[in-house]
Protein backbone atom coordinates (compact mmCIF):
# COMPACT_ATOMS: atom_id res chain seq x y z
CA UNK A 1 0.00 0.00 0.00
CA UNK A 2 2.62 2.38 0.86
CA UNK A 3 5.18 1.70 -1.99
CA UNK A 4 2.17 2.31 -4.18
CA UNK A 5 1.10 5.49 -3.02
CA UNK A 6 4.34 6.81 -2.78
CA UNK A 7 4.80 6.28 -6.48
CA UNK A 8 1.53 8.31 -7.07
CA UNK A 9 3.92 11.03 -5.01
CA UNK A 10 6.13 11.66 -8.27
CA UNK A 11 4.50 13.87 -9.65
CA UNK A 12 4.96 14.46 -8.51
CA UNK A 13 2.40 21.68 -12.47
CA UNK A 14 -0.83 33.14 -22.29
CA UNK A 15 -1.80 34.53 -24.29
CA UNK A 16 -3.82 34.19 -28.18
CA UNK A 17 -1.67 33.15 -30.56
CA UNK A 18 -1.61 32.42 -34.76
CA UNK A 19 -1.54 29.39 -36.22
CA UNK A 20 1.62 27.67 -37.28
CA UNK A 21 1.34 26.60 -40.69
CA UNK A 22 2.96 23.05 -40.42
CA UNK A 23 3.24 20.47 -42.77
CA UNK A 24 0.30 18.18 -43.05
CA UNK A 25 3.05 15.38 -42.41
CA UNK A 26 4.22 17.26 -38.96
CA UNK A 27 0.32 17.26 -37.96
CA UNK A 28 -2.41 14.82 -38.58
CA UNK A 29 -5.21 17.41 -36.89
CA UNK A 30 -4.74 20.50 -34.61
CA UNK A 31 -7.33 22.94 -32.03
CA UNK A 32 -7.13 25.79 -30.35
CA UNK A 33 -7.61 25.62 -26.90
CA UNK A 34 -7.80 27.79 -23.92
CA UNK A 35 -8.65 25.61 -20.40
CA UNK A 36 -6.52 27.13 -17.93
CA UNK A 37 -8.06 28.87 -14.57
CA UNK A 38 -4.81 31.47 -15.19
CA UNK A 39 -6.05 34.15 -17.32
CA UNK A 40 -3.30 34.39 -19.93
CA UNK A 41 -3.01 30.68 -20.85
CA UNK A 42 -3.66 30.12 -24.65
CA UNK A 43 -2.10 27.28 -26.71
CA UNK A 44 -2.88 25.40 -29.95
CA UNK A 45 -2.89 21.50 -29.35
CA UNK A 46 -1.39 19.47 -32.47
CA UNK A 47 -0.25 15.88 -32.63
CA UNK A 48 2.09 14.51 -34.30
CA UNK A 49 2.75 10.56 -35.75
CA UNK A 50 5.19 9.03 -32.93
CA UNK A 51 7.50 6.15 -33.43
CA UNK A 52 6.08 3.54 -31.12
CA UNK A 53 9.02 1.98 -30.58
CA UNK A 54 12.33 4.05 -31.24
CA UNK A 55 15.05 1.16 -30.53
CA UNK A 56 13.95 -2.36 -32.49
CA UNK A 57 12.81 -2.48 -36.19
CA UNK A 58 9.84 -5.00 -36.18
CA UNK A 59 6.86 -2.65 -34.20
CA UNK A 60 6.94 0.54 -36.88
CA UNK A 61 3.44 1.73 -36.17
CA UNK A 62 3.04 5.16 -34.87
CA UNK A 63 0.59 7.02 -32.09
CA UNK A 64 -0.73 10.89 -32.13
CA UNK A 65 1.80 12.21 -29.52
CA UNK A 66 -0.45 15.33 -28.57
CA UNK A 67 1.65 18.75 -27.79
CA UNK A 68 0.77 22.34 -27.50
CA UNK A 69 2.20 25.79 -28.63
CA UNK A 70 2.44 29.56 -27.79
CA UNK A 71 4.06 31.37 -30.75
CA UNK A 72 2.87 35.03 -29.13
CA UNK A 73 6.45 36.54 -28.16
CA UNK A 74 8.03 33.86 -30.85
CA UNK A 75 11.39 35.52 -32.61
CA UNK A 76 10.86 33.07 -35.68
CA UNK A 77 14.00 33.79 -37.23
CA UNK A 78 15.97 31.93 -34.80
CA UNK A 79 14.00 32.10 -31.73
CA UNK A 80 14.47 30.18 -28.68
CA UNK A 81 12.35 26.89 -28.29
CA UNK A 82 11.41 26.35 -24.39
CA UNK A 83 10.76 22.70 -24.51
CA UNK A 84 8.55 21.42 -21.13
CA UNK A 85 9.42 17.50 -21.31
CA UNK A 86 5.95 16.06 -19.84
CA UNK A 87 5.66 14.38 -17.16
CA UNK A 88 3.02 11.52 -15.62
CA UNK A 89 -0.05 13.43 -16.70
CA UNK A 90 -2.14 15.15 -18.69
CA UNK A 91 0.30 17.58 -20.46
CA UNK A 92 -2.31 20.09 -20.47
CA UNK A 93 -2.34 20.39 -16.52
CA UNK A 94 1.30 21.05 -16.12
CA UNK A 95 1.50 23.66 -19.17
CA UNK A 96 -0.92 25.96 -16.79
CA UNK A 97 0.95 25.04 -13.70
CA UNK A 98 4.23 26.19 -15.38
CA UNK A 99 3.93 29.81 -15.30
CA UNK A 100 7.55 30.55 -15.42
CA UNK A 101 7.86 29.55 -19.22
CA UNK A 102 5.09 32.19 -19.53
CA UNK A 103 6.65 34.64 -17.92
CA UNK A 104 9.87 34.54 -19.41
CA UNK A 105 8.80 33.99 -22.99
CA UNK A 106 8.71 37.33 -23.94
CA UNK A 107 12.03 38.44 -22.61
CA UNK A 108 13.51 35.29 -24.62
CA UNK A 109 11.52 35.88 -27.44
CA UNK A 110 10.93 32.21 -27.21
CA UNK A 111 8.35 29.48 -28.58
CA UNK A 112 6.37 27.67 -25.63
CA UNK A 113 6.69 24.01 -26.53
CA UNK A 114 5.00 21.82 -24.48
CA UNK A 115 4.92 17.78 -25.06
CA UNK A 116 3.19 14.95 -23.69
CA UNK A 117 4.57 11.61 -22.49
CA UNK A 118 3.30 8.83 -24.02
CA UNK A 119 0.71 6.32 -22.28
CA UNK A 120 -0.36 10.14 -20.61
CA UNK A 121 -3.40 11.78 -21.47
CA UNK A 122 -4.40 11.53 -24.63
CA UNK A 123 -1.29 10.14 -25.60
CA UNK A 124 -2.31 6.59 -26.03
CA UNK A 125 0.33 4.05 -28.52
CA UNK A 126 -2.92 1.70 -28.26
CA UNK A 127 -5.46 4.06 -28.22
CA UNK A 128 -7.78 2.07 -25.44
CA UNK A 129 -5.82 -0.95 -25.39
CA UNK A 130 -3.10 0.83 -24.22
CA UNK A 131 -3.24 -0.20 -20.35
CA UNK A 132 -4.68 -4.09 -21.02
CA UNK A 133 -2.02 -6.12 -20.97
CA UNK A 134 1.91 -5.91 -20.35
CA UNK A 135 2.78 -6.43 -24.31
CA UNK A 136 1.10 -3.04 -24.97
CA UNK A 137 2.88 -1.21 -21.83
CA UNK A 138 5.85 -2.55 -22.68
CA UNK A 139 6.87 0.44 -24.73
CA UNK A 140 6.01 2.92 -21.28
CA UNK A 141 9.53 3.77 -20.66
CA UNK A 142 11.37 6.95 -19.66
CA UNK A 143 13.82 5.96 -22.45
CA UNK A 144 11.15 6.17 -25.10
CA UNK A 145 9.70 9.36 -23.69
CA UNK A 146 12.85 10.84 -24.37
CA UNK A 147 13.16 9.51 -27.74
CA UNK A 148 9.82 10.53 -28.38
CA UNK A 149 10.62 14.29 -27.16
CA UNK A 150 14.26 14.00 -29.45
CA UNK A 151 12.24 13.25 -32.59
CA UNK A 152 9.31 15.69 -32.27
CA UNK A 153 12.04 18.92 -31.48
CA UNK A 154 14.00 18.09 -34.70
CA UNK A 155 10.59 17.57 -36.87
CA UNK A 156 9.25 20.94 -35.47
CA UNK A 157 12.85 22.41 -36.44
CA UNK A 158 12.25 21.62 -40.25
CA UNK A 159 8.64 22.20 -40.07
CA UNK A 160 8.68 26.21 -38.39
CA UNK A 161 9.85 28.28 -41.08
CA UNK A 162 12.70 29.92 -39.37
CA UNK A 163 13.45 27.72 -36.27
CA UNK A 164 16.33 25.83 -38.13
CA UNK A 165 18.62 27.86 -35.95
CA UNK A 166 16.24 27.79 -33.05
CA UNK A 167 18.27 26.83 -29.99
CA UNK A 168 16.21 24.41 -27.74
CA UNK A 169 16.21 24.45 -23.90
CA UNK A 170 14.01 21.64 -21.87
CA UNK A 171 12.37 22.06 -19.11
CA UNK A 172 10.81 20.10 -16.56
CA UNK A 173 9.70 19.90 -13.42
CA UNK A 174 9.79 16.18 -10.69
CA UNK A 175 9.89 13.65 -13.14
CA UNK A 176 9.77 16.08 -15.73
CA UNK A 177 12.55 17.56 -14.68
CA UNK A 178 14.43 14.52 -15.00
CA UNK A 179 13.56 14.08 -18.52
CA UNK A 180 14.96 17.55 -19.00
CA UNK A 181 18.09 16.66 -18.06
CA UNK A 182 18.38 13.18 -19.33
CA UNK A 183 17.28 15.16 -22.50
CA UNK A 184 20.07 17.31 -22.47
CA UNK A 185 22.06 13.88 -21.62
CA UNK A 186 21.33 11.74 -23.94
CA UNK A 187 20.27 14.02 -27.25
CA UNK A 188 22.37 17.18 -26.99
CA UNK A 189 22.31 17.81 -30.62
CA UNK A 190 18.60 18.26 -30.26
CA UNK A 191 18.67 20.47 -26.66
CA UNK A 192 21.31 22.85 -26.11
CA UNK A 193 20.42 23.44 -22.52
CA UNK A 194 18.16 21.77 -19.43
CA UNK A 195 16.50 23.31 -16.43
CA UNK A 196 15.65 20.38 -14.28
CA UNK A 197 13.55 21.52 -11.43
CA UNK A 198 13.18 19.52 -8.18
CA UNK A 199 14.32 16.68 -10.08
CA UNK A 200 15.61 13.53 -8.12
CA UNK A 201 18.06 11.66 -10.28
CA UNK A 202 19.55 10.14 -7.39
CA UNK A 203 16.58 8.93 -6.06
CA UNK A 204 17.43 5.70 -7.05
CA UNK A 205 20.19 5.04 -5.45
CA UNK A 206 20.22 7.41 -2.02
CA UNK A 207 19.58 5.85 0.98
CA UNK A 208 15.86 5.07 1.15
CA UNK A 209 14.91 7.11 4.19
CA UNK A 210 15.91 10.70 2.90
CA UNK A 211 13.13 11.67 1.41
CA UNK A 212 10.75 10.83 4.62
CA UNK A 213 13.10 13.13 6.49
CA UNK A 214 12.65 16.15 4.89
CA UNK A 215 9.01 15.63 5.38
CA UNK A 216 9.52 15.34 8.67
CA UNK A 217 11.68 18.32 9.08
CA UNK A 218 9.06 20.77 7.07
CA UNK A 219 6.71 19.81 9.95
CA UNK A 220 9.64 19.87 12.90
CA UNK A 221 10.18 23.52 11.91
CA UNK A 222 6.73 24.95 11.15
CA UNK A 223 4.80 24.18 14.77
CA UNK A 224 6.11 23.21 18.49
CA UNK A 225 5.77 19.36 18.74
CA UNK A 226 4.29 19.30 15.22
CA UNK A 227 5.93 16.25 13.87
CA UNK A 228 6.18 14.49 17.55
CA UNK A 229 2.61 14.69 17.65
CA UNK A 230 2.11 13.18 14.39
CA UNK A 231 4.73 10.37 15.52
CA UNK A 232 2.50 9.52 18.31
CA UNK A 233 -0.84 9.61 15.82
CA UNK A 234 0.37 6.15 14.52
CA UNK A 235 0.04 4.64 18.19
CA UNK A 236 -3.07 6.29 19.46
CA UNK A 237 -4.86 4.96 16.05
CA UNK A 238 -4.24 1.75 17.09
CA UNK A 239 -5.46 1.84 20.52
CA UNK A 240 -8.07 3.47 19.56
CA UNK A 241 -9.41 1.26 16.47
CA UNK A 242 -8.89 -1.50 19.01
CA UNK A 243 -12.63 -1.47 19.72
CA UNK A 244 -15.63 -1.30 17.58
CA UNK A 245 -16.66 2.04 19.40
CA UNK A 246 -12.93 3.73 18.67
CA UNK A 247 -13.45 2.38 15.04
CA UNK A 248 -16.97 4.35 15.19
CA UNK A 249 -15.61 7.55 16.97
CA UNK A 250 -12.67 7.72 14.74
CA UNK A 251 -14.75 7.11 11.40
CA UNK A 252 -17.13 9.84 12.94
CA UNK A 253 -14.01 12.03 14.29
CA UNK A 254 -12.52 12.74 10.59
CA UNK A 255 -15.74 12.55 8.75
CA UNK A 256 -14.73 9.25 6.10
CA UNK A 257 -17.04 8.68 3.74
CA UNK A 258 -16.52 4.87 4.54
CA UNK A 259 -16.18 4.61 8.13
CA UNK A 260 -13.69 1.92 9.26
CA UNK A 261 -14.46 -1.28 10.25
CA UNK A 262 -11.44 -3.61 9.65
CA UNK A 263 -7.84 -3.93 10.44
CA UNK A 264 -6.78 -3.42 7.13
CA UNK A 265 -8.98 -0.17 6.60
CA UNK A 266 -7.53 0.92 9.25
CA UNK A 267 -4.16 0.31 7.58
CA UNK A 268 -5.26 1.88 4.75
CA UNK A 269 -6.61 4.87 6.77
CA UNK A 270 -2.71 5.40 8.19
CA UNK A 271 -1.40 4.86 4.77
CA UNK A 272 -3.79 7.87 3.73
CA UNK A 273 -2.81 10.09 6.36
CA UNK A 274 1.01 9.48 5.54
CA UNK A 275 0.30 10.72 1.92
CA UNK A 276 -1.18 13.80 3.22
CA UNK A 277 1.20 14.65 5.17
CA UNK A 278 3.57 14.30 2.23
CA UNK A 279 1.56 15.83 -0.06
CA UNK A 280 1.67 19.07 2.45
CA UNK A 281 5.05 19.38 2.53
CA UNK A 282 5.52 19.32 -1.25
CA UNK A 283 3.06 22.20 -1.88
CA UNK A 284 4.26 24.33 1.01
CA UNK A 285 4.01 27.26 -1.22
CA UNK A 286 3.88 30.82 0.67
CA UNK A 287 0.37 31.97 -0.86
CA UNK A 288 -3.22 30.19 -1.49
CA UNK A 289 -2.68 27.20 -4.13
CA UNK A 290 -4.49 25.03 -5.98
CA UNK A 291 -1.70 22.44 -7.30
CA UNK A 292 -2.84 19.16 -5.76
CA UNK A 293 -6.20 20.89 -3.38
CA UNK A 294 -7.00 24.11 -2.78
CA UNK A 295 -4.87 25.54 -0.03
CA UNK A 296 -3.92 28.59 2.19
CA UNK A 297 -0.45 29.85 2.54
CA UNK A 298 2.29 27.73 4.15
CA UNK A 299 -0.09 24.79 4.33
CA UNK A 300 2.41 23.23 6.99
CA UNK A 301 2.04 26.22 9.11
CA UNK A 302 -1.59 26.15 9.22
CA UNK A 303 -1.70 22.40 10.03
CA UNK A 304 0.96 22.80 12.60
CA UNK A 305 -1.53 24.71 14.55
CA UNK A 306 -3.40 21.73 15.47
CA UNK A 307 -1.47 19.90 16.55
CA UNK A 308 0.62 22.04 19.44
CA UNK A 309 -0.15 19.47 22.09
CA UNK A 310 1.92 18.78 25.12
CA UNK A 311 2.34 15.16 25.63
CA UNK A 312 -0.45 14.55 28.35
CA UNK A 313 -3.43 14.92 26.00
CA UNK A 314 -5.37 11.33 25.39
CA UNK A 315 -5.38 9.70 22.33
CA UNK A 316 -8.92 11.28 21.46
CA UNK A 317 -7.66 14.75 22.04
CA UNK A 318 -4.75 13.68 19.80
CA UNK A 319 -6.40 12.59 16.80
CA UNK A 320 -8.93 15.29 17.38
CA UNK A 321 -6.02 18.02 16.61
CA UNK A 322 -4.60 15.30 13.50
CA UNK A 323 -8.85 15.43 12.11
CA UNK A 324 -8.38 18.81 11.95
CA UNK A 325 -5.24 19.45 10.51
CA UNK A 326 -6.20 16.65 7.75
CA UNK A 327 -8.94 19.00 6.79
CA UNK A 328 -6.79 21.53 6.03
CA UNK A 329 -5.90 19.05 2.89
CA UNK A 330 -9.11 18.23 2.49
CA UNK A 331 -11.51 21.02 2.83
CA UNK A 332 -9.88 24.47 3.16
CA UNK A 333 -12.77 25.34 0.98
CA UNK A 334 -15.53 23.88 3.27
CA UNK A 335 -17.54 21.97 0.43
CA UNK A 336 -16.24 18.96 1.49
CA UNK A 337 -19.43 16.65 3.03
CA UNK A 338 -16.97 14.13 4.34
CA UNK A 339 -13.14 12.68 3.62
CA UNK A 340 -12.81 9.97 1.10
CA UNK A 341 -9.73 8.19 1.89
CA UNK A 342 -9.20 6.92 -1.27
CA UNK A 343 -8.15 10.09 -3.03
CA UNK A 344 -4.66 11.82 -2.10
CA UNK A 345 -4.12 13.84 -4.99
CA UNK A 346 -5.88 14.55 -7.99
CA UNK A 347 -7.14 13.02 -11.16
CA UNK A 348 -4.68 15.08 -13.34
CA UNK A 349 -1.95 12.61 -12.58
CA UNK A 350 -1.65 8.84 -14.40
CA UNK A 351 -1.08 6.82 -11.28
CA UNK A 352 -1.53 3.37 -13.23
CA UNK A 353 1.67 4.23 -15.51
CA UNK A 354 3.85 5.53 -13.01
CA UNK A 355 3.08 2.89 -10.81
CA UNK A 356 3.68 0.59 -14.40
CA UNK A 357 6.98 2.77 -14.30
CA UNK A 358 8.38 2.11 -10.79
CA UNK A 359 7.81 -1.35 -11.27
CA UNK A 360 9.99 -1.32 -14.32
CA UNK A 361 13.28 0.94 -14.71
CA UNK A 362 11.79 3.79 -12.16
CA UNK A 363 12.64 1.72 -8.63
CA UNK A 364 13.08 4.77 -5.64
CA UNK A 365 13.29 2.72 -2.31
CA UNK A 366 11.82 4.02 0.45
CA UNK A 367 11.77 3.36 4.42
CA UNK A 368 10.63 4.72 7.54
CA UNK A 369 12.22 4.09 11.14
CA UNK A 370 9.89 6.04 13.06
CA UNK A 371 12.80 7.52 15.13
CA UNK A 372 14.35 9.77 12.00
CA UNK A 373 11.24 10.37 11.03
CA UNK A 374 7.56 10.55 12.22
CA UNK A 375 6.12 7.96 10.56
CA UNK A 376 5.70 4.31 11.45
CA UNK A 377 8.96 1.68 10.99
CA UNK A 378 8.57 0.30 7.15
CA UNK A 379 11.75 -0.73 5.86
CA UNK A 380 12.61 -1.32 2.14
CA UNK A 381 11.30 -4.79 1.09
CA UNK A 382 12.56 -5.08 -2.77
CA UNK A 383 11.28 -8.77 -3.01
CA UNK A 384 7.39 -7.49 -1.46
CA UNK A 385 7.81 -4.98 -3.87
CA UNK A 386 8.54 -6.87 -7.18
CA UNK A 387 6.23 -9.60 -6.05
CA UNK A 388 3.13 -6.32 -5.92
CA UNK A 389 4.60 -5.33 -9.76
CA UNK A 390 4.50 -8.98 -10.97
CA UNK A 391 1.18 -9.88 -9.64
CA UNK A 392 -0.26 -6.30 -10.82
CA UNK A 393 1.14 -6.22 -14.06
CA UNK A 394 3.35 -9.35 -14.77
CA UNK A 395 6.30 -7.82 -14.98
CA UNK A 396 9.18 -7.15 -12.28
CA UNK A 397 11.85 -4.63 -11.68
CA UNK A 398 14.87 -3.87 -13.18
CA UNK A 399 16.88 -2.57 -9.65
CA UNK A 400 19.78 -1.16 -10.44
CA UNK A 401 18.67 0.01 -14.57
CA UNK A 402 18.36 3.77 -13.95
CA UNK A 403 21.81 4.30 -12.34
CA UNK A 404 23.40 2.14 -15.62
CA UNK A 405 21.74 3.81 -18.65
CA UNK A 406 21.29 7.61 -16.97
CA UNK A 407 24.95 7.15 -15.18
CA UNK A 408 24.11 7.36 -11.52
CA UNK A 409 26.48 10.59 -9.64
CA UNK A 410 28.90 10.36 -12.51
CA UNK A 411 27.60 12.42 -14.67
CA UNK A 412 29.91 15.32 -14.94
CA UNK A 413 31.03 14.96 -18.42
CA UNK A 414 27.52 16.36 -19.22
CA UNK A 415 27.32 20.53 -19.57
CA UNK A 416 24.51 22.94 -19.49
CA UNK A 417 22.10 21.93 -17.20
CA UNK A 418 20.57 23.37 -13.97
CA UNK A 419 19.37 21.86 -10.95
CA UNK A 420 16.81 23.29 -8.71
CA UNK A 421 15.69 22.67 -5.63
CA UNK A 422 14.15 23.56 -2.34
CA UNK A 423 14.61 22.70 0.90
CA UNK A 424 10.75 22.44 1.67
CA UNK A 425 10.81 19.39 -0.87
CA UNK A 426 10.89 16.01 0.12
CA UNK A 427 12.12 15.39 -3.23
CA UNK A 428 14.99 17.06 -2.58
CA UNK A 429 16.33 14.01 -0.89
CA UNK A 430 17.44 12.53 -4.44
CA UNK A 431 18.11 15.57 -6.43
CA UNK A 432 21.63 17.24 -7.14
CA UNK A 433 22.21 19.85 -4.53
CA UNK A 434 25.75 21.26 -5.53
CA UNK A 435 27.14 22.38 -8.47
CA UNK A 436 29.37 19.29 -10.01
CA UNK A 437 30.95 22.07 -12.39
CA UNK A 438 30.48 25.10 -14.25
CA UNK A 439 27.66 24.07 -16.11
CA UNK A 440 25.98 21.45 -13.90
CA UNK A 441 24.97 23.82 -11.34
CA UNK A 442 22.77 23.57 -8.32
CA UNK A 443 20.60 26.15 -7.36
CA UNK A 444 18.84 25.97 -3.47
CA UNK A 445 16.03 27.53 -2.99
CA UNK A 446 15.26 28.56 0.74
CA UNK A 447 11.89 28.49 1.66
CA UNK A 448 11.13 26.76 -1.66
CA UNK A 449 8.70 23.66 -2.27
CA UNK A 450 7.95 21.40 -5.15
CA UNK A 451 9.87 23.03 -8.25
CA UNK A 452 8.52 26.44 -6.88
CA UNK A 453 10.42 28.35 -9.41
CA UNK A 454 8.37 26.93 -12.13
CA UNK A 455 5.63 28.63 -10.62
CA UNK A 456 4.16 32.05 -11.54
CA UNK A 457 5.78 35.40 -9.84
CA UNK A 458 3.67 36.12 -7.32
CA UNK A 459 4.04 39.09 -4.58
CA UNK A 460 4.07 36.63 -1.58
CA UNK A 461 7.68 34.80 -3.37
CA UNK A 462 10.56 34.74 -1.14
CA UNK A 463 13.49 36.54 -2.71
CA UNK A 464 15.27 33.21 -2.97
CA UNK A 465 12.45 32.32 -5.56
CA UNK A 466 12.78 35.79 -7.87
CA UNK A 467 16.92 35.56 -7.64
CA UNK A 468 16.83 31.78 -8.46
CA UNK A 469 14.37 32.67 -11.98
CA UNK A 470 16.76 35.83 -12.80
CA UNK A 471 19.90 33.10 -12.73
CA UNK A 472 17.89 30.86 -14.45
CA UNK A 473 17.37 33.09 -17.07
CA UNK A 474 20.94 34.42 -17.38
CA UNK A 475 21.93 30.93 -17.94
CA UNK A 476 19.65 30.60 -20.62
CA UNK A 477 20.58 33.41 -22.34
CA UNK A 478 24.41 32.14 -22.33
CA UNK A 479 23.61 28.96 -23.42
CA UNK A 480 21.41 30.57 -26.31
CA UNK A 481 24.53 32.51 -27.25
CA UNK A 482 27.28 30.12 -26.69
CA UNK A 483 24.83 27.88 -29.66
CA UNK A 484 24.89 31.01 -31.65
CA UNK A 485 28.33 31.30 -32.09
CA UNK A 486 28.80 27.09 -33.06
CA UNK A 487 26.04 27.16 -35.95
Amino acid sequence: MRLINAALLFLLLILSCNALGLKPRLLGRHTVQTNSQHPSVSYQTFYFDQQIDHFGFLENGTFKQRYLLNDRHWHKEGGPILFYTGNEGDITWFCNNTGFMWDVAEELGALLVFAEHRYYGESMPFGEESYSNAKYLNYLTSEQALADFAVLIKALKRALPGAQKSSVIAIGGSYGGMLAAWLRMKYPSEVVGALAASAPIWQFIVPCGEFYKVVTNDFAISGTNCSSNIRRSWAAIDRVSATGEGLQWLSQEFGLCNPLKTADEVYGFKAWLQETWVNLAMVDYPYEANFLQPLPAWPVKVVCKNLDFNTGVSDKQLLSGISQAVRVYYNYTGDAVCLNTSQTATGNLGFLGWFYQSCTEMVMPMCTDGVADMFEPQPWNYQAFSDECYNQFGVRPREDWAEIVYGGRNISAHSNIIFSNGNLDPWMSGGVTRSLSESLVAIMIDGGAHHLDLRYNSEFDPESVLKTRALEVQYFKEWIKQAATTQ
